[in-house]
């Protein structure tokens, strides 16, 4: 069965604790209530694409575990299809998230379970990402499959959307087949192995230049996102990289609102959208998500999205698309 959109990627049980602040070295902290919460890229990002109205399903491995159970539960609820989801031997990947007051977080995460998710387990469902009108990757997989699985589904004629993170250098045969190539500030420079200690100090201006570059580098077209400055697009019908600006709303958690944003972008460019307009609308809906605790569980669907939208068509703000 052809989907929309198929994400092949990673799968995690969030543990999400709100802390005054960061701890420091050897410094112990009292925090608030424990939160068990579905989160993981590729869940999230399957997620949001089923919220936004694609028809989505999920490639990924999880234990035989009650995080395991918890997570096919979680996404079904979400609308999607979780049949190719494999379980393995060994925990459930897990991330531990510290929520600071200013909506920011720390994220440590124990892969667990993603990293069975070699090319052979890959391979057992290729018939759901290789039929996809688009693939969605990122990194929270081993990278050698996420790679491998990008160039068969791109020499079948199914879209390939690589969110690069974390951050890694990308070879140029894999740039190639991204359209889009979706990264931060941080991870666009890693992208082509550009030192990236001074990446915040940038400005848009800069990003617009490496935005060309990373065309110039091969990929097809390019999304970096910049947290207050919006997003810049290359490629994709923006030939000269064109800015996009975010919403000013009140931040409360960011977890997970990167993933939506690609989510939203993948089930856009499944309806045939162009690439700046499924960027315009993954911008909302990740403003949306970051006004509440969570990752999976601040998706909304298609509908509140499309009201936030109209609500705002009078009075557009600019801030804070998510990293």
């Amino acid at each position: 069965m052809s989907r929309d959109v198929v994400v092949v990627g990673s799968a995690n049980v969030d543990l999400v604790v709100e802390v005054p602040r960061r701890p420091g070295g050897g410094e112990t902290l009292l925090g608030g209530d424990l939160q068990r919460l579905p989160g993981g890229k590729g869940a999230n990002q399957a997620a949001a694409a089923a919220r936004c109205g694609a028809d989505a399903g999920i490639v990924a491995c999880v234990g035989h575990d009650a995080d395991g159970a918890f997570l096919r539960d979680r996404l079904s609820a979400a609308g999607v299809d979780t049949s190719t989801m494999i379980g393995v031997d060994g925990a459930t990947g897990t991330a531990i998230i510290f929520l600071t007051p200013d909506g920011e977080n720390s994220i440590v995460v124990s892969p667990g379970a993603n990293a069975a998710l070699d090319i052979e387990r890959a391979e057992q469902h290729a018939a759901a990402w290789t039929g996809s009108r688009v693939l969605v990757l990122s990194l929270e997989i081993p990278a050698a499959t996420a790679f491998r699985v990008a160039a068969r589904a791109a020499a079948c004629g199914t879209r390939v959307v690589l969110n690069a993170a974390p951050a890694t250098r990308i070879a140029p045969e894999t740039l190639r087949l991204c359209d889009p190539l979706i990264v931060n500030e941080h991870e666009a420079r890693a992208a082509l192995g550009d030192d990236t200690t001074d990446a915040a100090g940038l400005a848009v201006e800069d990003y617009e230049r490496l935005a060309g570059r990373l065309r110039e580098a091969g990929a097809c077209s390019v999304v970096i996102t910049l947290g207050p400055a919006g997003a810049v697009v290359a490629g994709g019908g923006a030939e000269t990289p064109t800015r996009v600006a975010a919403h000013r709303v009140p931040v409360i958690d960011t977890t997970g609102a990167g993933d939506a944003f690609v989510g939203a972008v993948a089930c856009e460019l499944a309806r045939g959208v162009d690439l700046v307009e499924a960027v315009r609308f993954a911008t909302a809906v990740s403003a949306v998500s970051v006004q509440r605790v969570g990752a999976q569980a601040s998706y909304a669907d298609r509908a509140e999205v499309e009201a936030f939208i109209a609500a705002r068509a009078e009075t557009p703000g600019a801030t804070a698309t998510p990293r």
